[in-house]
C-alpha cells in the first residue's frame, strides 16, 4: 500500500475541507466519525476498499480566511497558463490588465499570468488597446479550503473532481 494516497475529507455538507493519509482515513471510518464517499477499487482488507473521498458525520465550522495575493497563488489560479496567449509554463510572469500607470491596482480582478512575450507585447497598454483579449475573466478565490486543496492534489485525482468543481 502506497503511503502518498491522499484521502479528500469532505465536511458533513459535502464541502472540501482537507487532505489526509489513508491511514487516517481509515481510522476516521472504524471510529464512526466518518463515512466513505468514494474508493478506487484497491481493497485495505477482504471487506475493506481503500477510500478516496470520505465525508464527516459531524459538520465541521470553517472560518473565513482571506486569500493571499502572491504570485504564486495567480499562477495557481491561471493554472500556470498565459491569458493571452493560453501556453503552459511555469515561468511566467505576473501582468496587470490595467497597468499601474494608468492607475491600475494589485487585486484580483486586475492581475492574470502571461509569457514574457504576451507581456512584453501587451506592455503599458490594456488588453483591448494591444487587439490581446484575456482567455478567462480573472476573479478572487472563492474558497480558500477548495483553493488550498487544489494546489496540493497535484495528483489531480478524478474521484475529487466533481466535489472540488464549482466550491
Amino acid at each position: 500500500m502506497s503511503t502518498l494516497t491522499k484521502v479528500l475529507v469532505l465536511n458533513a455538507s459535502y464541502e472540501p475541507l482537507n487532505i489526509c493519509s489513508w491511514r487516517r482515513a481509515i481510522i476516521l471510518i472504524l471510529k464512526g466519525k466518518a463515512e466513505q464517499i468514494e474508493h478506487n477499487g484497491k481493497m485495505i482488507y477482504t471487506n475493506l476498499p481503500l477510500p478516496t473521498v470520505i465525508r464527516l458525520r459531524n459538520y465541521v465550522k470553517i472560518p473565513y480566511k482571506e486569500i493571499s495575493l502572491s504570485r504564486r497563488n495567480v499562477l495557481h489560479r491561471d493554472n500556470y497558463t498565459c491569458q493571452y496567449c493560453g501556453e503552459r509554463r511555469h515561468d511566467l510572469t505576473i501582468d496587470h490588465i490595467i497597468p499601474r500607470s494608468k492607475g491600475g491596482q494589485d487585486t484580483w480582478d486586475n492581475v492574470v499570468a502571461a509569457c514574457l512575450k504576451c507581456n512584453v507585447t501587451k506592455g503599458d497598454r490594456t488588453p483591448k488597446e494591444a487587439f490581446m483579449p484575456l482567455s478567462t475573466q480573472p476573479r478572487r478565490p472563492m474558497s480558500h479550503v477548495t483553493f488550498e486543496i487544489s494546489k496540493h492534489s497535484a495528483s489531480g485525482d478524478l474521484y475529487w473532481n466533481k466535489y472540488l468543481i464549482g466550491a
